[in-house]
């Protein structure tokens, strides 16, 4: 098996169930891991064999953009996204953490973990 992870991906995004959130944006923090078997001859060193981790990266650019309230339908999409582009991967793990999150007191973050398994 094959693991193909993109971490500490960084975004500044909109979500966030008060208003304030939806207006003043957050910084989020996002590693994804997917797991896949191949029969490609890896020696070839070719992209085509693998998981591209900048597509990874695309597609969750792409579903970061679009605000939403809560963080688990943030990264339910992302990993939907990846299954749909590369059906042939096991396992899908997305985590999207909110830095700085506004509550009465100091928390570094929190975060919402997503797995999707074949």
């Amino acid at each position: 098996m094959i693991k193909v992870s993109l971490h500490g991906a960084e975004f500044f995004a909109y979500h966030g169930f008060y208003p304030e959130e939806q207006l003043l944006g957050c910084r989020f923090v996002l590693d994804i891991d997917v797991e896949f078997y191949t029969t490609a001859d890896l020696a070839a060193d070719e992209i085509t064999d693998t998981v591209n981790y900048e597509q990874l990266y695309n597609i969750a650019a792409e579903e970061m953009r679009i605000t939403r309230k809560l963080l688990e339908p943030v990264a339910q999409c992302i990993a939907n996204r990846i299954r749909h582009d590369h059906p042939y991967v096991e396992n899908i793990r997305v985590e999207l953490k909110k830095l700085n999150p506004l509550l009465k007191g100091s928390v570094a973050y929190s975060s919402v973990t997503i797995t999707n398994n074949k």
